[in-house]
């Protein structure tokens, strides 16, 4: 056992090894020491609770969740060199509850043996399911191994809670143009495992929209930068703004339609159609369609808002919101963009009440809360003899055949008589309905009085 774990380290060793020199621009750069990290200033400062109990080798086990290219791997190596933990990296995708009592065991062997504890890290793992987690729960509790998972997404909806209450949740920011501007100099000046030997000129337009595409991800910079070097005329060794375009294709995707992102920007989009931003709404909404949303996604919750926040103020977004849709539907994308843009600004520029809202939000809460008394007698329908005979329908005053179209009855159950759940709001054409409500309520009052004195 001893020579085969002997073995496969110097295997894994001399692959490493190859891969430093070979692998791609990324890979090569990643920092060998915490000095050379950069970026996550917060997390990582001197003297810091983290950084120091890296040092002190006191680390317990961490969920490290930020989005693409900020260094999650990086740190989980960093964090196995400067604590002298091996390392073992499985992928939530590939790996199995196989894979991790593999690598249990072979942690388990490795500390019986060496003393040596092993650093187990987990790309993706909001990918594993709850069995897969609970796996490696008691090899976590018990220290056998140091759990470091990574995740771009929120970590309270993805991981579970046992193995989220024995875990420190670091959060991972990313990286500012100024950090990423610092990671392509080093690629570019670095003799040993950069570009350094080719003595690229890095054109000034051309590092700015290496930085504008990257979106804080410092993979996708290093991988494009590679990747325009490839272009370089021998002569000049420029690298223009046109060859990082072409070497990009496309700026850096930070967004998993299935993902928190999704939700944040559907939010974003939502609150900025309340507060009336047609210009952030439009930006909100080309964010969603252009990075892959589903159109008919966006098409219903534009048809929310339409009922949700703007209601009776403006009875037409309702209206146009659902053409929008159909439009969707029939023309499909991208043209279907502009139809759903056409709806937003509408939206957003729309008078707003939520009095719908409200009001139907009350009166569930009442059918919840109350008990169901049955329907008035006044108000059922008698279409038989014995209905009629039991008094269906007995008193009932048909308003078409009043004055003004106007009775006084009652027409909620017993229990909740008088109980008001509609309250317009003085905008837009709410503002009408409010008015139609309070004259039809003073001619109940006339009404009432009229019986008083009678």
């Amino acid at each position: 056992m001893k020579l085969a774990t002997m073995s496969a380290d110097l295997f894994e060793a001399n692959r490493q090894e190859r891969l430093a020199r070979i692998g791609p621009l990324a890979a090569r750069m990643r920092p060998r020491t915490l000095d050379e990290f950069v970026g996550q200033e917060d997390v990582l400062r001197p003297n810091g609770v983290v950084r120091r109990a890296i040092e002190r080798d006191r680390l317990s086990s961490l969920i490290l969740w930020g989005p693409p290219g900020v260094g999650k791997t990086t740190l989980a190596r960093l964090i196995a060199t400067t604590t002298r933990a091996h390392y073992i990296q499985l992928s939530a995708v590939s790996s199995g509850v196989a894979d991790l009592r593999a690598a249990v065991q072979e942690a388990a062997t490795r500390l019986g043996m060496h003393g040596q504890r092993t650093l187990l890290f987990i790309d993706e793992i909001h990918r594993f399911n709850k069995a897969q987690q609970d796996a490696i729960l008691p090899y976590v509790e018990d220290g056998t191994v140091i759990l470091v998972g990574a995740t771009t997404e929120n970590p309270s909806f993805e991981v579970n809670a046992p193995l989220l209450s024995r875990s420190r949740v670091v959060v991972l920011s990313a990286l500012t143009d100024a950090h990423l501007r610092t990671i392509i100099e080093r690629a570019l000046n670095d003799v040993e495992r950069g570009l350094g030997a080719e003595r690229l000129i890095l054109e000034d337009d051309a590092a700015e929209a290496l930085v504008n595409l990257a979106n804080g991800d410092a993979r996708f910079a290093l991988n494009t930068l590679e990747m325009a070097s490839v272009a370089v005329d021998p002569e000049s060794r420029r690298i223009t703004r046109a060859m990082v375009h072409e070497a990009a294709q496309r700026r850096a995707a930070t967004y998993d339609k299935d993902g928190e992102a999704h939700y944040d920007t559907i939010s974003a989009l939502h609150k900025s159609l309340r507060d009336s931003d047609a210009d952030a709404s439009l930006y909100w909404l080309a964010r969603m369609l252009e990075q892959g949303d589903d159109p008919l996604y966006v098409a219903r919750r534009l048809v929310r808002f339409a009922t949700e926040d703007v209601g009776l103020a403006d009875p037409q977004a309702l209206v146009v919101t659902m053409a929008a849709q159909q439009a969707v539907h029939f023309l499909g994308m991208p043209e279907g963009s502009l139809a759903l843009a056409e709806a937003a600004v509408y939206l957003a520029l729309a008078p707003k009440s939520n009095a719908i809202y409200k009001g139907y939000g009350a009166a569930r809460d009442d059918v919840a809360a109350t008990r169901n008394d049955p329907v008035p007698l006044h108000l059922r329908n008698a279409v038989t003899g014995l209905m009629r005979g039991l008094g269906y329908g007995r008193g009932y005053q048909y308003a078409h055949d009043a004055a003004d179209a106007t009775v006084r009855q009652q027409h909620l159950p017993e229990n909740l008589a008088g109980r008001r759940y509609y309250h317009p709001t003085e905008r837009g054409f709410e503002a009408k309905l409010a008015e139609r409500q309070r004259v039809f309520r003073e001619r109940l009052a006339a009404l009432a009085d009229q019986e008083m004195v009678e």
